[in-house]
């Protein structure tokens, strides 16, 4: 038995059958590709943890508030 009920032969055969459908230059340049996003995330996630590690300082600015309204460009017209 072998994975799930499908047995050896059986994954062989579907391996077989995915290099004939794909080549083996498309298969490599796909798994280059994925492990590249895996180890993108990786990094991200451990960016996004560093980042909760440290807490944000913030500089206090000055206390003033300007009023103002914002307006688009298409509005101008």
């Amino acid at each position: 038995m072998g994975f799930g009920g499908i047995s050896i032969w059986q994954l062989l055969i579907i391996l077989v059958i995915v290099l004939l459908l794909f080549g083996t230059k498309r298969l490599r340049n796909l798994g280059g590709d994925l492990g590249n996003a895996v180890k993108g995330f990786k990094k991200a996630m451990g960016d996004e943890e560093k980042k909760d590690a440290e807490p944000e300082r913030l500089e206090k600015a000055d206390d003033k508030v300007i009023d103002g309204e914002a307006t688009r460009e298409k509005d101008k017209q």
